[in-house]
């Protein structure tokens, strides 16, 4: 078990009047971390530490900031062990989910330094005689980053990187599940050397949240919010940000389908499929979770697919061997995709393999022969329950992908690559790709959704634009005449 403190302008603080929070391993109930439960007063203390650290940070040179992101980088993957343990104790997630996420978290940082020196702008012709017009790029001012907690490494550091590398100044709100995880991430950049205030975290108990990012985002000094999460909770968090007119940036929940056409190569369908579906036991934003196959193959597939998922080793991620499915994140978990799993055979649908579970390690478990009269076709399970649904050529393959409300990422496994990428092209989502797995992710690409899947989009340039103010900028060069 760990105790926490939240960092506020350089120093390691408590909450107001000592408040703390518990955050349990969901396996067998042991704290795994205690936490400050923050008021909006500290919420507060956060924004003003990170408005005044902005005056002298948004003037830093590019290589300034480039040095200090590379050394964060370099800090992050030296506390793996760290990150592994508390990966598991908090989220249950296996070793290798962890160390994953570091490796790609260092990665978005380097990325986020090379970034430094894209910060650019343009000159546009003007009709004005002598005038010089620009349009410039410069920082916003603080930034708000929500993380989530099931990519927690990557998804943490990626609400604070590219912000930073832009010249903002940041407070990450930490997972009421994994404050611990989230400390780290910040440890790091402390290790690296940033100036106080600069890197500013904040934690709360679950029951304080709305409150205290109401007090954040309402802040005039906050100019930019960004949230991963659930959809529902998106929604709450966009309706705050509109009625203080901030810009948002939401990644959202997913239905993530994968496409399995007539021509496809199977094996490499089913392994595409298997890494997408059960990584991370499907607690990832882009998890496949409607895989559509076409009739004429859908026989073959379903055997190797239900003969893969039923290979995947499943235990208790603290312990030395090694698994691929770990706990979820609790209880609740497991009592949606158990009725989902009650909901589709009570309606038709043929369990191949798994079962409903009674733990918080739920094994692999697939369902053929889903239709959209059943509530696991249109509902996210965010477990390892996934659905078969049996189409009968490309037509109906693109209607099953979009017959949904959420749109970030999706995958098409086909032999025609030109016919492939025609369908990929008809997918309502963010994210699409051609014969490769619907979990993927690179630092230097444009992430996001469509739909209910969010707004904006993390990553490369696009995180420039989500990141800056874009100021137009004139300068007259000669006598100008005036009208009066």
């Amino acid at each position: 078990m760990s105790d926490m403190s939240m960092l506020i302008n350089g120093l390691k603080v408590t909450a107001e009047r000592g408040a703390t929070f518990e955050r349990r391993n969901p396996l067998d109930g042991t704290i795994a971390s205690r936490a400050p439960a923050a008021s909006p007063a500290d919420a507060v203390m956060a924004v003003e530490a990170a408005a005044e650290a902005f005056k002298t940070w948004s003037q830093t040179g590019p290589s300034e900031r480039r040095a200090l992101l590379l050394k964060a980088a370099d800090a992050l993957e030296a506390k793996t062990p760290q990150f592994i343990e508390a990966v598991a104790a908090e989220t249950g997630a296996p070793g290798s989910w962890a160390g994953f996420n570091v490796f790609l978290a260092a990665g978005m940082i380097r990325e986020a330094a090379a970034l430094t020196t894209q910060v650019t702008g343009e000159v546009i012709p003007s009709d004005i005689p002598g005038s010089l017009a620009m349009a410039v790029r410069q920082p916003a001012g603080v930034v708000l980053g929500i993380a989530p907690w099931n990519a927690p490494v990557i998804l943490g550091t990626r609400s604070i990187c590219v912000p930073l590398a832009c010249g903002n100044t940041v407070v990450m709100k930490g997972s009421e599940n994994c404050p611990r995880t989230h400390q780290l991430i910040i440890e790091a950049f402390q290790d690296a050397g940033f100036p106080p205030g600069v890197v500013n975290y904040i934690t709360n108990a679950p029951a304080d949240a709305g409150a205290v990012v109401e007090a954040m985002v309402a802040h005039p000094a906050v100019r930019r919010v960004n949230f991963t999460g659930s959809t529902r909770v998106g929604r709450i968090i966009a309706m705050t940000c509109a009625k203080y007119l901030k810009p948002v940036v939401l990644e959202l929940g997913g239905k993530a389908p994968l496409v399995v056409l007539d021509d496809a190569d199977i094996d490499d369908a089913v392994n595409g499929a298997a890494f997408g579906a059960f990584a991370n036991s499907g607690q990832i934003c882009m998890s496949t979770e409607r895989i559509i196959v076409d009739q004429k193959i859908a026989e073959a597939f379903v055997k190797k697919f239900a003969d893969k998922a039923k290979s995947l080793p499943l235990g208790d991620p603290r312990k030395p061997e090694p698994v691929v499915l770990g706990s979820v994140i609790g209880m609740s978990t497991v009592e949606h995709c158990n009725a989902l799993i009650d909901d589709a055979l009570a309606k038709g649908a043929k369990l191949v393999c798994g079962e409903k579970s009674t733990t918080t390690l739920m094994p692999a478990t697939v369902l053929d022969h889903v239709t959209p009269a059943m509530k696991i076709y249109h509902e996210e399970t965010f477990g390892p329950v996934k659905c078969i649904v049996r189409v009968n050529g490309v037509e109906e393959a693109v209607a099953c992908a979009n017959d949904n409300e959420y749109g970030l990422s999706a995958a098409v496994f086909g032999g025609d690559i030109a016919r492939a990428f025609n369908v990929a092209r008809r997918i309502d989502s963010g994210i699409c790709h051609v014969n490769g797995p619907t979990v993927h992710d690179e630092a230097q690409m444009p992430f996001g959704g469509v739909k209910g899947s969010g707004l904006g989009r993390f990553g490369g340039k696009a995180g420039i634009h989500e990141f800056t103010e874009l100021r137009w900028v004139t300068i007259q060069t000669t006598p100008r005449q005036y009208p009066f």
